[in-house]
């Protein structure tokens, strides 16, 4: 079993066309700088209505000028199968970020997020199946865990679904799983705990628990906590997402179609997150941290969850670099330099932040409206950690490092 090192040795002797899709998201974005560092040339699909072209300009200042001539950009859509059928041309390995997050979002309006998760899903993989692409990696999500309540999770059992956006994801993993059985395309699917780190958006209607309580404490701004603190969540850095995406793109499994917890098999309690980032905080000059206001548990709120990496680590030489402190000091410094941005919008840090108001974004066990994972609030799947699919056009703008052009999708 190779190990990532290796993998990334391999990969520059032999560098492969890969597609991802959310490209300008979270995960994506990160996704995108590490294959460019790698020398490979990558095809990316975003919308960019929850991705930002801020997340793909600090890609191309963080490669060199061959690298980023190595990247093509799509402004297009999953739910529009002539983007997916142009987006897979030539490509060797699929990274499919993209999907409509959360769960508060997907209760709101249940269609758009069965449009967008299971139809733009769908779309993807009938175009990679005729792209004859050789590994197709998506996005799954913990919420897939539902309400069984055993700790930790064990990709084999699951519950009974517990939102829409919960629903859709676990009908990724089936289709995937037939689409393997009845054409041959390799599947794999990475259920995403929470995902945290560098171009993690801390503003938006669901904004990721980390983020928005790093914001909120740079800005003065007391942050709440349903409960007593005792709240518990598998944090996982991007590096080790983005570490296990190439994985499972590049190691041959066995069974064809597959899927794998993504974390560290680490509970951390809200107050043992606040003591972190307070400390690291205070390190990077942050003063007058305010201590959180802890308020009643709230009906339906999952009190802890924790990944099972064992099978990852076994099958595909999962090694995840980075614990929670770790991970934390490495986002630390990107947030201190970007929250003052003005493009970022964080300057003006509103009533969100603060903890102030009762709703499911500052919420510190992470927004969960109904009991179960709460990946998708705390920056872990599809769109808020990486792109929406929110556009229905049929045009797609297509941008090369050498400059722009149109093509028209029919």
């Amino acid at each position: 079993m190779p190990n990532f090192d290796a993998l990334q040795k391999a990969l520059r002797a032999h560098p492969q066309r890969w597609l991802i899709t959310g490209c300008a998201g979270f995960i994506g974005s990160n996704l995108l700088e590490t294959l460019l560092k790698l020398d490979q040339t990558v095809v990316g699909l975003d919308n960019l209505s929850t991705g930002f072209q801020r997340n793909l300009d600090e890609v191309r200042s963080l490669v060199t000028a061959s690298q980023w001539r190595r990247f093509t950009f799509l402004h297009g859509d999953i739910r529009d199968p002539g983007m997916c059928r142009q987006a897979v041309a030539g490509v060797d390995k699929v990274l499919h970020q993209a999907a409509l997050g959360s769960v508060p979002r997907s209760i709101a309006d249940p269609v758009a997020t069965s449009d967008a998760n299971i139809n733009g899903f769908l779309h993807m993989l009938v175009a990679a199946r005729d792209a004859q692409v050789t590994s197709f990696v998506y996005a799954a999500s913990s919420s897939t865990y539902g309400d069984h309540p055993g700790l930790p999770k064990v990709e084999e059992r699951i519950g009974k679904p517990l939102s829409p956006y919960a629903l859709t994801k676990y009908v990724n993993e089936l289709y995937a799983d037939v689409f393997f059985r009845c054409y041959g395309l390799r599947t794999v699917g990475l259920r995403y705990f929470n995902v945290f780190g560098k171009r993690q958006d801390p503003n938006g209607a669901y904004a990721a628990v980390i983020p928005t309580w790093i914001a909120a404490m740079m800005a003065g701004r007391q942050v709440q906590i349903h409960g007593d603190g005792s709240t518990s969540r598998d944090f996982c850095y991007v590096d080790n997402a983005v570490q296990a995406n190439l994985l499972a793109a590049m190691v041959p499994v066995e069974a064809g179609s597959a899927v794998y917890n993504v974390a560290v098999n680490e509970a951390t309690t809200l107050n043992q997150l606040f003591a972190s980032l307070k400390t690291i905080l205070t390190a990077h000059g942050v003063s007058a941290i305010m201590d959180p206001l802890h308020t009643a548990f709230r009906t339906g709120d999952v009190r802890h969850s924790q990944a099972d990496v064992s099978k990852a680590m076994r099958e595909l030489g999962y090694a995840p670099a980075y614990r929670i402190d770790a991970g934390l000091e490495a986002a630390v410094p990107w947030y201190r330099k970007h929250l003052g941005n003005p493009a970022l919008g964080a300057g003006a840090v509103d009533s969100r932040l603060s903890g102030a108001v009762d709703n499911e974004v500052v919420s510190a066990v992470a927004g969960e409206l109904v009991s179960t994972a709460v990946d998708e609030v705390a920056g872990a799947v599809g769109c808020d950690v990486t792109s929406t699919v929110a556009s229905t056009g049929t045009s797609a703008n297509v941008m090369t490092s050498a400059g722009v052009n149109h093509a028209h999708v029919r």
